[in-house]
C-alpha cells in the first residue's frame, strides 16, 4: 500500500488542510500508510497529527517501524507522545530502542513513566509481565456499585480498559474480587462490589507465565483481561485481550519461521537487512546441509548394492521423501497440540501408541500405491524393471511401511525430546525432521532390499 493522499498533504506543505483531512481517519489506517514513508517523513506526519490521534497511531501494532520514527523525532515532540502511550507499548518501544536513544529520551519523560518503564522492563517480552499494562481500575472492598461507576466516569478515559474492575485490599494490595462492567451496570447502585457477580475462583497468572499460557486462559474462559499477580496475590498489572492477540501473532510468526528451518526474524521481512537475514538463515542451512551429508554417506555405504541393482536407485527419492513427509506431518500435529495444551510432556507414550499404528497404516497405504505403480508400468511396457519386478515392488512396499512408520514416530517424539531438554519444540522444523529421516530411510530401504533380493538382483 502507498502513502494515502491525505498524508501527502503535509509533505506538500499544507499542514492546515492536512489536520482537517486526517481528523476523520482511523489510527490503524494512518499507521499502515506510514509504513511507506521514510522515517523522517513519517516522523513529520506523526508530529503534525492531532495529539490524541498521534498517540493512538504510536500505540498501534501496524506501525512496524515505530522505533525508526521515534529516532527521527525531536525529543520535545517524542517525549509527550511516549508519556501518553499505554505502559505495555512504552515498554515494547524501549526494548527495541538502542541504549543511546533510551538515554536521549528518558530525561524527557515524566517520573511516573520512568518508574513504569523500569518496572515493566524487568520481565522478558514473552512473559505475562512483559506484555501486561499497569493501567487498570481498582476499588476497595467497601465500595459500592455506584461509587465504582462514578470512578469510571472520572478516570476511565485515562485507562486502557474499564471493562473489568479489580477489588483490592488497601491494606496489603491483595486481589480480592473481580467485577465486570456489565455486572456493575445491571446491579443496584447501593450493592457492595464484593457481592456483585457469582462467587468464583479468581483467575490470575504470575508475571513470568509464558504468553502462550496467558493466551490459552483468556481464550478458554472468554476473558477481556486477566490480572497478573505476585506470589502474595498482589496485583501487578493486567494482560488485555488485544495484547494477547499481538502476542499470538508474534508467536505464530516465530513458530512458522522455525518450521521453515531458520532462526526467527525479529523484524518485518521488507525491513530486515540482507546481511542480518543471511545470518538468520545460513546457520540452519549449514546444519541441515551437514545432516544431508550423512545421506550421501549412507548412499556410499550401499554403493555396491546400487551398482548390482541400479533399479533400486530409482525409488530413493520416493522412499526418503515419504519418510520426511510423514515425520513433518507428525511434528506439526504435536507442536500444535503442545501449544494448545492438548498434550503434555507426560503424554509421550500415549502419542507413541497412536502414531505407531497410524504410521503402519499410512506406510501400507503408500506401499500399495508404490507396488501398483511398478506393476502397471511393467505390465504396459512403460518401463522394464527386469525379471524380478515383483520382488522390486515388494521391496519398495515394505520399505515404505518401515520408513513412514519410523518417520511418524520420530516426528512425533522429537518435540517431546526438545521440550524435555528445555528447548522450544518449534525448533523441530520440517526440514530438520526430513533430514533426520532421510538417513534412516535409506538404511531401512537397502536393508529390506538385501533381505528380499539377495540371490536374485543382489
Amino acid at each position: 500500500m502507498t502513502a494515502t493522499p491525505e498524508l501527502l498533504y503535509l509533505l506538500a506543505g499544507d499542514p492546515a488542510e492536512f489536520a482537517q483531512v486526517v481528523a476523520g481517519m482511523r489510527a490503524a489506517d494512518v499507521a499502515e500508510a506510514l509504513r511507506d514513508l521514510v522515517p523522517f517523513a513519517a516522523a513529520c506526519v506523526v508530529a503534525a497529527l492531532p495529539f490524541d490521534l498521534a498517540v493512538q497511531v504510536m500505540d498501534d501494532p501496524e506501525l512496524e517501524h515505530r522505533v525508526d520514527i521515534v529516532k527521527a523525532m525531536d525529543v520535545g515532540a517524542a517525549g509527550p507522545l511516549i508519556d501518553a502511550m499505554s505502559p505495555d507499548q512504552q515498554a515494547d518501544l524501549f526494548r527495541e530502542l538502542p541504549e543511546q536513544e533510551q538515554s536521549r529520551l528518558l530525561p524527557a519523560l515524566d517520573q511516573r513513566t520512568q518508574r513504569a518503564l523500569e518496572f515493566l522492563l524487568r520481565y522478558p517480552p514473552d512473559t505475562a509481565g512483559g506484555i501486561m499494562t499497569t493501567e487498570f481500575l481498582t476499588v476497595s472492598p467497601t465500595s459500592t456499585a455506584g461509587d465504582t461507576l462514578d470512578l469510571i466516569r472520572r478516570v476511565g478515559g485515562g485507562k486502557e480498559t474499564v471493562y473489568v474492575i479489580y477489588v483490592v485490599d488497601p491494606a496489603n494490595g491483595r486481589l480480592k474480587h473481580v467485577v465486570s462492567l456489565r455486572e456493575l451496570v445491571l446491579c443496584e447502585r447501593t450493592s457492595p462490589v464484593t457481592e456483585i457477580g457469582s462467587p468464583r475462583k479468581l483467575l490470575s497468572v504470575g508475571p513470568y507465565a509464558d504468553r502462550e499460557e496467558v493466551a490459552r486462559l483468556i481464550s478458554k474462559y472468554d476473558l477481556l483481561a486477566i490480572p497478573v499477580v505476585d506470589k502474595d496475590q498482589r496485583i501487578l498489572g493486567i494482560v488485555t485481550v488485544d495484547d494477547v492477540i499481538d502476542a499470538i501473532l508474534a508467536e505464530t510468526t516465530e513458530d512458522v519461521q522455525k518450521f521453515g528451518g531458520m532462526e526467527a526474524l525479529d523484524e518485518p521481512y521488507m525491513e530486515i537487512s540482507i546481511p542480518k537475514m543471511l545470518r538468520k538463515r545460513a546457520g540452519w542451512l549449514a546444519a541441515l546441509f551437514i545432516g544431508e551429508m550423512l545421506t550421501a554417506t549412507a548412499m556410499g555405504y550401499f554403493e555396491g548394492e546400487i551398482a548390482h541393482a541400479v533399479v533400486l536407485a530409482l525409488f530413493v527419492p520416493l522412499i526418503i521423501s515419504s519418510g520426511g513427509n510423514s515425520g513433518s506431518q507428525a511434528t506439526s500435529l504435536i507442536i500444535r497440540a503442545m501449544a494448545l495444551r492438548e498434550v503434555r510432556l507426560r503424554d509421550w507414550w500415549r502419542v507413541a501408541i497412536r502414531e505407531l499404528p497410524s504410521g503402519v497404516a499410512l506406510g501400507l497405504f503408500l506401499g500399495v500405491i508404490g507396488a501398483i505403480r511398478i506393476l502397471l508400468w511393467q505390465h504396459f511396457g512403460w518401463y522394464d524393471y527386469g525379471p524380478h519386478y515383483r520382488l522390486v515392488a515388494l521391496t519398495v512396499s515394505l520399505a515404505l511401511i518401515g520408513v513412514v512408520t519410523f518417520g511418524s514416530l520420530t516426528g512425533s517424539m522429537l518435540p517431546f525430546v526438545l521440550r524435555r531438554l528445555g528447548f522450544d519444540p518449534a525448533s523441530a522444523s520440517a526440514p530438520f525432521v526430513a533430514t533426520l529421516v532421510d538417513v534412516t530411510g535409506l538404511v531401512i530401504y537397502f536393508t529390506v532390499a538385501l533381505l528380499l533380493l539377495r540371490g536374485t538382483l543382489l
